[in-house]
This record gives C-alpha cells, structure tokens and sequence, in this order.
C-alpha cells in the first residue's frame, strides 16, 4: 500500500478566497513525502496534484473531505495514477 502514486483531486465549493491552497499545502507538508500543487481553477473548484507514497495521497484525500478545510467542500472527484515527477515541493500556483 506504499507505493507511489499520483493523486489528482477537484474540490467545489466554497474553496477560493479562503486560504485552501495555503492550508492544503500546509496539510501535505505535514502528511510528508508528497510534491505537487494546489491550482485556483477558473470555474471556483481548486486542483490538487499530489505524488508520494499512496498511503500519504490517501491520508491528503481524506483531509480535503473530512470538514476540516477552510471554507465549504461540497464534494471531491479524484482520479489515481503512475507519478510523472518533476515537481520540486508542493506549490502554490
């Protein structure tokens, strides 16, 4: 269950102007093993890009749809697969 993964996850709500890149950021770093990103999307959802450990992915996913996340999540779509690398940390973008 340790492999490597790559997690791609889409959250609506309310998740723009209220600091859920920051604190999803904050979040991985503190999962540890994980590079990626959390993007503003123009239709208001934020994208998440993270590889690491799937068990880490896993523990990011159900931070972003426990109700513990700034703002309102209204739901969260993922999609998994093989990591691509070439991230250096886990951004903001």
């Amino acid at each position: 269950m340790n492999d490597a993964a790559r997690l791609t996850a889409w959250v609506r709500g309310r998740v723009q102007g209220v600091g859920f890149r920051w604190f999803t950021r904050a979040n991985a770093l503190e999962i540890g093993g994980l590079t990626g990103f959390a993007l503003n999307l123009d239709d208001g959802r934020v994208q998440i890009v993270a590889e690491g450990p799937r068990e880490n992915c896993h523990r990011l996913l159900e931070w972003l749809r426990s109700g513990d996340t700034p703002g309102r999540v209204d739901g969260v779509t993922e999609i998994w697969d093989t990591p691509r690398g070439g991230y250096d940390g886990f951004a903001i973008r």
